[in-house]
């Protein structure tokens, strides 16, 4: 899950938590808002009523009642015969007309005339709760536009600050070949740490990238310098088995020492070749059909597959035609991938190369009927001179694959395999688009 997503959905989530308890402390909240606005115009109208008394005189008001029509609320002013004072709001419930009402009743005692007078001033509880639950309303409506209105701005904020961070990921980490990451542009941020993120993320990799370019040079040196020591040694070990003095012991030494050179020749070649791949220092021009590319490959290596009675299939429309390829190259790569099937497949066993378009995906499949390749060794088989237990019995170095991987790597040629220990292996390959023409 994104990191916005994370941050979208906590703030959601917090803000449902908020509004689940404010939806459940709302009614008492309301309740209390209420009442206290009602005390209040209560105690207002009661100073109301006392400045109106002590200007008109109480004999206008003495011994009366108000109430409206509907009963919603009344006032009261009359003798009040007990001793205390009283001056107190609180709920009661009282006849008028026939009907009991529960009312919110200010009772005030004051004196005019020399005579102590009751003064109430009443609201219905009906009333009262009507406004509350109107309120109540209004204020859950308000809640809710307000969290939609915040989650709104919180996407539209965290879009804003993290754009710096999916743009540091999209052109500095999935947008560059690696290790090919081209030249450096900072990121437009005001946040310290994408900035610091930022440049720890470029020094990475400048030191990625010139490790690399050292271990390719050192590769690509070490090959070149390397050929030379063993071409003179070759020859001097071939000037040797033309002398008639040596001696049939000797030769079989230098036979043994021959056989190690070739395999540090063919080696050197190898590394040579993949570091020529890496850097690009093969040109892509050629075009060719697919099905006479493989047949130079089957002519290639026919007796490989007469030396172990392997039946070889190959169903390649003769109308494909690759273009902007090197043919050395996928020679190379077709021939590595076939020379392993059959290296690795039993007697008797069997070979297919299947071509195919598949929703416009243009494939290619190796399959054998060999030895297979062990769940645990699978994602390790690229690796160079890695070796596993069933290579050891061959005449391998671990190179073949790695060739193949980066030959493949350079053409944008997408490689999968399936395989099972004692099943056969296959491999796919998956061609782009701009490299076959039909």
């Amino acid at each position: 899950m994104k990191l916005k997503t994370k941050l979208t959905l906590f703030n959601a989530i917090s803000k449902l938590v908020i509004v689940t308890i404010f939806v459940l402390l709302l009614p008492k909240l309301i309740k209390n808002i209420n009442q206290n606005y009602t005390d209040n115009r209560l105690r207002k109208q009661k100073e109301k009523l006392l400045r109106i008394i002590d200007v008109q005189g109480i004999k206008n008001y003495s011994d009366a009642s108000y109430y409206t029509p509907l009963k919603e609320d009344y006032v009261s002013i009359g003798i009040d015969t007990l001793r205390e004072f009283l001056d107190t709001i609180k709920n009661e419930k009282r006849l008028i007309q026939g009907d009991t009402i529960e009312y919110r009743i200010l009772s005030h005692d004051f004196k005019a005339d020399k005579k102590k007078y009751l003064l109430e001033i009443a609201i219905s509880v009906d009333a009262i709760t009507e406004t509350a639950s109107a309120l109540q309303n209004v204020a859950f409506a308000v809640l809710l536009g307000m969290i939609l209105l915040t989650i709104l701005a919180d996407l539209f904020y965290s879009n804003y600050v993290l754009r710096p961070l999916g743009l540091i990921i999209k052109t500095k980490l999935i947008g560059h070949k690696f290790p090919n990451f081209g030249p450096y542009d900072k990121v437009k941020t005001s946040t310290s740490d994408f900035e610091y993120l930022d440049i720890s993320i470029h020094k990475m990799i400048t030191t990625i990238e010139s490790t690399f370019q050292k271990e390719r040079e050192f590769i690509s040196n070490a090959s070149h310098e390397l050929m030379t020591p063993i071409s003179i040694l070759q020859s001097k070990i071939e000037n040797m088995f033309e002398r008639e003095d040596i001696v049939d012991e000797l030769k079989a030494r230098l036979l043994e020492m021959q056989k190690i050179l070739n395999r540090l020749k063919s080696i050197t070649k190898t590394l040579l070749l993949i570091s020529q791949i890496e850097n690009e220092q093969f040109l892509k021009e050629d075009k060719i059909p697919l099905a006479e590319l493989l047949q130079e490959v089957y002519d290639e290596i026919s007796i490989r597959l007469q030396d172990k009675n392997i039946s070889y299939e190959a169903g390649i429309p003769g109308n494909w035609l690759l273009v902007n390829v090197n043919k050395f190259l996928l020679f190379n790569l077709f021939f590595n991938l076939i020379n392993n099937a059959i290296k690795y497949n039993h007697e008797n066993g069997g070979i297919k190369v299947i071509a195919k378009l598949e929703q416009n995906v243009f494939t290619v499949s190796i399959i054998d009927t060999g030895i297979g390749i062990g769940a645990a060794d699978l994602p390790y088989i690229f690796n160079r001179f890695k070796k596993f237990r069933q290579s050891l019995q061959q005449d391998s170095f671990g190179l073949g694959l790695p060739i193949v991987k980066s030959i493949a790597a350079f053409h944008r040629i997408e490689i999968t395999v399936v395989s099972e220990k004692d099943h056969g292996s296959t491999f796919k390959l998956i061609f782009p688009p701009d490299l076959i023409e039909i």
